[in-house]
């Protein structure tokens, strides 16, 4: 299993509509994440920032399969008109992953 973080920053003045959207996503878009190997995704927002933690099996699969998704293609057009969009890195996985620093269990686990 996988775990990294993404960024992504808001659109000024979207922050309570994209909460709002949030509230309960689509169910037919947690069954597509699942089906691609998605097994969790938080968010928490600090102004326009977005900070993301996804777990899964291969994030790279996942998002190739995603991407090919009528659903997802659905949800990302519809949010388009929330968020900027996504930080990126060239050395992360999918372009997108935040660079990884410390994890506390990872550090006492030996």
């Amino acid at each position: 299993m996988t775990r990294l973080a993404l960024h992504s920053r808001l659109i000024p003045g979207t922050e309570e509509a994209y909460e709002i959207e949030h509230a309960t996503v689509w169910p037919e878009l947690i069954e597509v994440m699942t089906a691609a190997g998605i097994t969790d995704w938080s968010i928490w927002r600090s102004g326009r920032d977005l900070f993301h933690l996804v777990e899964c099996d291969d994030f790279e699969a996942a998002v190739a399969k995603l991407s090919n998704d009528p659903v997802d293609q659905r949800w990302q057009q519809h949010m388009a008109q929330f968020v900027e969009g996504f930080a990126k890195n060239p050395d992360g996985l999918a372009g997108q992953s935040l660079r990884h620093v410390w994890t506390m269990s990872e550090q006492t686990a030996g």
